[in-house]
């Protein structure tokens, strides 16, 4: 067994769920599905990483495992719904077994960016899957590379404006990671990398 299912199944054992095997087979399956480039088991190890640095400063980490496990599960090129769908699958996976499952689905459903979270862990949760952005420009480059791959059924000039909405959006908030400890480390650099690719001064 590799690292990675090892530590699915044990958190998934000791968290209350059964069939720990059949669930990460089915998780790993849906992760190597050809139509990603990005969203695959690569970005959950990364962001588990992530977690791992952070672990002491957060009040229920492995809460925040299980969402960060399960948060790209389902992805459909282009679909409004990947998150909602995402935190469906990992509750029928749950059952009742589960402890946490309703806080776990809105970690999930926090991961659409499309508000500020007020619950710690939560926005931790938010932090890790956005930490990509503060990592260095060459992977930043290849990361979205990665992403424009994930887009076929748009040309680059609505691939480009589609994913410009974007970080403009990320840009004009007054901080991009919602915790003190995701702030400190990534701030700086993410905004130099998402001005970059904007084509906008670089923030001093």
């Amino acid at each position: 067994m590799n690292r990675t299912r090892a530590r699915f199944v044990a958190l998934w054992s000791c968290s209350g769920g059964t069939h720990a095997e059949d669930v990460y087979r089915m998780l790993a399956r849906c992760y190597m599905e050809p139509a990603r480039h990005y969203h695959t088991l690569t970005h959950v190890r990364r962001c588990l990483r992530h977690l791992d640095l952070a672990r002491d400063s957060i009040p229920e980490p492995d809460a925040v495992e299980l969402a960060l496990w399960f948060h790209d599960v389902i992805f459909v090129p282009g679909a409004q719904d990947n998150e909602q769908r995402s935190a469906d699958w990992f509750r029928r996976q749950a059952g009742e077994r589960i402890r946490a499952c309703d806080r776990i689905c809105a970690m999930i459903l926090a991961t659409t960016h499309s508000g500020i979270a007020a619950e710690l862990d939560t926005r931790f949760v938010c932090d890790i899957d956005l930490a990509v952005l503060g990592a260095s420009r060459s992977r930043f480059r290849e990361d979205g590379r990665r992403l424009r791959a994930e887009r076929p059924d748009l040309d680059d000039r609505a691939y480009d404006l589609h994913e410009r909405t974007i970080l403009r959006g990320l840009l004009a908030r007054p901080r991009i990671y919602l915790t003190d400890f995701f702030y400190t480390r990534c701030e700086t650099r993410a905004r130099r990398n998402l001005s970059w690719r904007l084509g906008l001064p670089s923030p001093e």
